[in-house]
């Protein structure tokens, strides 16, 4: 589908600088433009491509002054905020790119389930028994819907997701390819013979509104009560939550981040790839957590840590700054016990 930069420009309440009729059908990154594309310029290191790119038109911010003169076909859409608008056309074209409403060739819905209008599930999906599906929802291809679970309407769900029963996933979530939403927690106590014997996982899981949750990631069930992600969570590939853990809302974590059992972590918490957090910790508020970190303890609001175990970060830079130079104090450190061993051995 072909737009106008004028039609853009309307979109984005900009202006246009140049050819208001030129039509683009893609979008590009600006140091790969081509004719045809659409490209932005926020972040001045990238100003150098401007003048060399290959697009068609430039989404820049209004205070935007080329140093040096602008290739001729290219036309500029002057905005606000050139990153924030670039991104609602990424979402306007993402959403373009939605399968339309329809149930494909064998896909199970139980005779129990309630499935709302404009629905799309893909080929060998599954909605189990007395499961509810709201408006405007994507199921795709490969996907488990587990008994009593429910699906807010505009909710998608990638290729192969699982959602286990009685577990809710609320409006215009998004879940991953991979993803598994309500697998049993790790719960497990040793008898009397030293053997683990499994404890029945009767929870669920809630993801309240516009939570991400990305591939291969895996939310696990409530030993009782919910695993809960508030609404606005953003959660990355191959995140493990155990079971009974809370995550504040508008909080995000990178990749491979695991969160142990009954953990409950604040509001605008931003926690980095490849952190671990024991079990039964709270993390406060608006806390910032450095990659590869290991959290084995509660952490203040607004507290930025990092290392393992992880402290203050302006405390850790300063240590690592003197574990670092640990190999030259041991040598000089040496150095001046021989010398007091030869000074002593003298004055026998």
């Amino acid at each position: 589908m072909k737009f106008s930069a004028e039609q853009i420009a309307g979109m984005l309440n900009g202006t246009v600088e140049g050819e208001p009729t030129i039509e683009v059908n893609a979008l590009a990154k600006i140091e790969e433009g081509f004719e045809g594309s659409l490209s932005f310029l926020a972040n001045p290191k990238y100003e150098e491509y401007i003048y060399t790119t290959g697009s068609s038109v430039c989404i820049v911010n209004n205070t935007f002054s080329p140093s040096a003169p602008l290739p001729k076909t290219l036309t500029l859409i002057k905005v606000e905020d050139a990153y924030s608008c670039f991104a609602k056309l990424l979402e306007l074209y993402d959403s373009m790119t939605k399968e339309p409403p329809r149930i494909e060739a064998n896909a199970y819905i139980d005779p129990t389930a309630e499935v709302g209008e404009n629905i799309y599930l893909g080929a060998n999906s599954y909605v189990g028994r007395e499961s509810k599906i709201g408006d405007n929802v994507s199921i795709y291809p490969n996907v488990t819907i587990g008994s009593n679970v429910e699906v807010g309407e505009g909710t998608i769900i990638h290729p192969g997701a699982t959602v286990y029963r009685d577990c809710i996933i609320g409006k215009n979530c998004i879940i991953h390819s991979g993803a598994v939403i309500g697998a049993d927690g790790f719960g497990f106590a040793p008898n009397e013979k030293g053997e683990f014997q499994k404890i029945p996982q009767i929870g669920n899981v809630v993801l309240e509104d516009n939570v991400d949750v990305g591939a291969n990631s895996t939310i696990d069930r409530a030993t009782m009560g919910s695993t809960i992600i508030r609404k606005g969570a953003k959660i990355d590939n191959l995140v493990q939550i155990g079971h009974n853990v809370e995550v504040g809302s508008n909080s995000a974590m990178a990749a491979q981040v695991g969160i142990a059992g009954s953990s409950k972590v604040g509001e605008n918490v931003l926690i980095g790839g490849q952190v671990g957090l024991a079990g039964h910790l709270k993390i406060g508020d608006r806390v910032k957590i450095a990659a590869q970190s290991g959290i084995g303890g509660d952490v203040k609001d607004d507290s930025v840590v990092m290392g393992s175990p992880a402290f203050d970060s302006k405390e850790y830079k300063k240590s690592y700054m003197g574990f670092r130079r640990l190999p030259m104090i041991l040598t000089r450190l040496q150095a001046l016990e021989d010398r007091i061993k030869k000074l002593t051995n003298d004055q026998k």
